[in-house]
C-alpha cells in the first residue's frame, strides 16, 4: 500500500493526524473520541482496523481522550510517550492505567530515534511549551527502489522554533507545523490578559508570522526542492482565519522559492491525503 498522510483533526478542540506504511497505521496523538476518530478514518478510506501505534506529542487534553485510550487497550494499540507524560496521565482516569497494565505503553525520549515500523523510524523532538515535556516528532519512511526517501515533520504546539528543531526539520518532504494566530486578533479578542500573554509567550502557540519565519528557515536548511507540501496546524477557531494562514504560508514558500503546495488542516473535517512518494509526493483527494 502506498505511503500516506493525512491530518484528522487539528485545533484546541483535538488534535490527531495519520500516517499509513505499508500496512502500518500510526496516528499521531489522539485528541477526539473514538467515534469521530473512527469516522475521520472512514472518510479518508480506513478504519481502526488500519491504526496500530500512537505517539503522543504532550498531555493537553485537546491531544488525547480518555474514551480513545479505552478503545486503544480494546484493540491492543500501543501507545508511545515521554515517562513524564506517562506520570501525568495515570493520574487522570483508569483506561491510561489499563494500558500500561496491558504493558501496551512505550517510553520515548528527546532525540532519540526510533523504529515503530519495519523502515518507519520516528525521532522525538523537545520544543516550547507550557505542558512538559511537548514533542514534535520526525518521522522517516525508507527510500524507495527507484525514488528518494520520504520524511515527515510535525510540530503542533510550541511557543517558538528553536534551532535544534529547524535544523531536525531540514530536507523533510511534508512539514507539518503550527500557525496558531494572528497576533493582531489576538490582541483585540477581548480575551482574559492571562490567556492572551499565555498564547504570546515563549511556551504558547506560534502565530502566522513565527510559523511563516519557521518555514522559511527550513527550507533554507533545507536541500533545494526537499519540501514538497506544508501542512498548517492548529489555528485558532477565534483568532485566525484560514485564508490569513494560508496566505502568510504561500508568501513565505514564494519567498525562498520553494514550490511546495500548502494545505490548512482543519478542526472538524479530515485534510486532503497527502501521498508519500519522494520527491514526487503529491496531493490526493480524500476519500
Amino acid at each position: 500500500m502506498p505511503s500516506r498522510f493525512c491530518v484528522l483533526a487539528s485545533g484546541s478542540a483535538g488534535n490527531c493526524a495519520f500516517l499509513q506504511h505499508d500496512q502500518f497505521g500510526l496516528l499521531i496523538d489522539a485528541g477526539i473520541g473514538p467515534r469521530v476518530l473512527g469516522a475521520r478514518l472512514a472518510a479518508i478510506g480506513a478504519s481502526w482496523r488500519n491504526v496500530n501505534a500512537v505517539v503522543l506529542t504532550h498531555t493537553h487534553t485537546d491531544h488525547w481522550k480518555e474514551r480513545t485510550f479505552g478503545q486503544l487497550k480494546q484493540l491492543r494499540i500501543p501507545i508511545y510517550c515521554s515517562p513524564r507524560h506517562c506520570e501525568a496521565l495515570v493520574r487522570t482516569g483508569s483506561y491510561f492505567n489499563d494500558l500500561s497494565t496491558a504493558g501496551l505503553v512505550r517510553h520515548i525520549h528527546d532525540s532519540v530515534s526510533f523504529e515503530i515500523s519495519r523502515g518507519l523510524t520516528c525521532r522525538p523532538i523537545l520544543v516550547p511549551h507550557d505542558s512538559e515535556p511537548t514533542f514534535a516528532f520526525r518521522i522517516d519512511g525508507p527510500p524507495g527502489l527507484f525514488e528518494p526517501q520520504w520524511s515527515i515533520g510535525y510540530a503542533a504546539d510550541l511557543g517558538h522554533a528553536p534551532t535544534h528543531l529547524l535544523d531536525a526539520f531540514a530536507s523533510t518532504s511534508v512539514l507539518a507545523i503550527e500557525f496558531n494566530h494572528c497576533v493582531e486578533m489576538q490582541q483585540s479578542s477581548g480575551r482574559p490578559r492571562i490567556l492572551i500573554d499565555r498564547v504570546l509567550g515563549e511556551r504558547g502557540h506560534l502565530s502566522n508570522e513565527q510559523g511563516a519565519d519557521a518555514v522559511k528557515a527550513i527550507v533554507e536548511r533545507s536541500s533545494p526542492g526537499a519540501l514538497r507540501h506544508l501542512v498548517q496546524l492548529h489555528l485558532s477557531r477565534d483568532c485566525n482565519r484560514p485564508s490569513l494562514a494560508a496566505e502568510y504560508g504561500a508568501k513565505a514558500l514564494a519567498s525562498c522559492r520553494s514550490s511546495a503546495v500548502v494545505t490548512t488542516a482543519q478542526q472538524f473535517r479530515a485534510s486532503r491525503i497527502i501521498a508519500l512518494e519522494g520527491a514526487t509526493a503529491k496531493r490526493i483527494a480524500a476519500a
